[in-house]
């Protein structure tokens, strides 16, 4: 049997050239980078997470901070919008991809993407040539949070691996608010209920499938970490109504369980004013594997060490599937890491032989980099190499 090549033998997927127009704080920004790792430094404010921010829109969705689009253009800019222009290297081969809420009379128009200069129906299609993947430390409280901040981090992990996935959830999200609002309307019509219930069934099986293959598959993954690594292995699970009947039936059953339910749960969810089950409504449950601790109650120190160990293992799984090593955007991740961490964290990379922009404040904290990573100094919105 074939085996898959090792990280070190897939070739790089890397952002060769990246252009910015009136995004956050840069007017104007044109930088090129080499495969590897690439630090940015420089004083809280200076810009270090809007240039990540900028490469996590060359994925689907609103960016790492899911800002509004009027949000991240500039403030300066008026109604111009902003624009964001790649070229990514590597496994798939190259390609420009550019995206923004710049129109071509310099007016703000919705965010579009184009693919070598033409326009795609959707932005998905970015993830032929390339998979985000992000650590930021709004993600800290993640365990501790509310389950719609995770929910949405499952969702996000399952995307990279899945481009469908985003559509399913738009779609299920759009047959549910029109449940919610024939039960706000008292509506009394069966039929109305039926076709809505139909496809909130058949969506919201397909999401909640998704989403336990993705743990399934992250949990194989994290089971070929060592019990003593750098960072601590976590068990992880799914909670939700839809995740437990798949876990004990076929998905054509559960989707009619779910179906059925919506049915005799009308009554209930009138009286609520919303739908009360589905996949909006199911949660990621995280243990540490060797304490046998659920995540919520570690130190923050493990938490953040919790994190870090699964979104690497995200990282591997994505480069065994895909075909290529995603682009890993970590900020401040050095922060909170003691030195060993550290070290096997940049190791970890380096085995993983992906692109990965890192920030932080301080650059003594990535000096065993030096030779190895490109360094850039943050000021102002302005980036000088060092």
């Amino acid at each position: 049997m074939t085996q898959p090549p090792s990280p070190s033998q897939r070739e790089q997927t890397y952002v060769s050239r990246l252009l910015l127009t009136d995004f956050r704080n840069y007017q104007n920004l044109a930088l090129d980078f080499a495969p590897g790792p690439v630090v940015l430094t420089g004083e809280n404010g200076a810009g270090k997470t809007n240039l990540l921010e900028a490469i996590s829109f060359l994925s689907p969705g609103r960016g790492l901070r899911r800002a509004a689009h009027d949000d991240v253009a500039r403030t300066t800019a008026g109604q111009s919008g902003f624009a964001i222009h790649a070229r990514v290297e590597g496994a798939f081969g190259e390609v420009d991809i550019g995206t923004g809420t710049l129109g071509e009379g310099g007016e703000a128009s919705g965010r579009r993407v184009r693919i070598n200069s033409a326009p795609v129906r959707s932005a998905d299609e970015m993830l032929e040539w390339l998979r985000v993947i992000w650590l930021t430390p709004a993600m800290d409280a993640l365990f501790t949070g509310p389950a719609a901040e995770r929910r949405r981090f499952v969702d996000r992990l399952v995307l990279a691996i899945d481009p469908a996935h985003g559509r399913r959830a738009l779609d299920y999200e759009k047959a549910m608010r029109g449940r919610n609002k024939l039960l706000a309307d008292n509506v009394r019509d069966d039929r109305w209920f039926e076709a809505i219930e139909a496809q909130m069934a058949e969506t919201g099986t397909a999401i909640a499938a998704a989403r336990v293959e993705i743990v399934r598959l992250l949990c194989a993954m994290v089971e070929r970490l060592p019990t003593d690594g750098p960072f601590p292995k976590a068990v992880i699970a799914l909670e939700g109504t839809l995740e437990t009947a798949l876990g004990e039936r076929a998905a054509v059953e559960a989707e009619e369980i779910y179906r059925a339910s919506l049915a005799e749960y009308r009554y209930r969810d009138r009286a609520a004013g919303r739908t009360l089950e589905g996949p909006h409504r199911s949660d990621l449950l995280v243990r540490h594997q060797l304490k046998d601790m659920p995540a919520e109650l570690c130190s923050t120190g493990e938490q953040k060490a919790l994190l870090t160990g699964i979104m690497l293992s995200h990282a591997r799984l994505v480069a065994e599937l895909s075909g290529a090593p995603p682009i890993l955007l970590l900020d401040e991740i050095a922060a909170h890491l003691d030195a060993g961490r550290r070290a096997a964290l940049f190791q970890i990379l380096e085995d993983l032989n992906c692109q990965t922009f890192m920030t932080g404040t301080d650059a003594s904290l990535f000096s065993s980099l030096e030779g190895r990573a490109q360094f850039f100094t943050v000021s102002a919105g302005t980036l000088t190499r060092t």
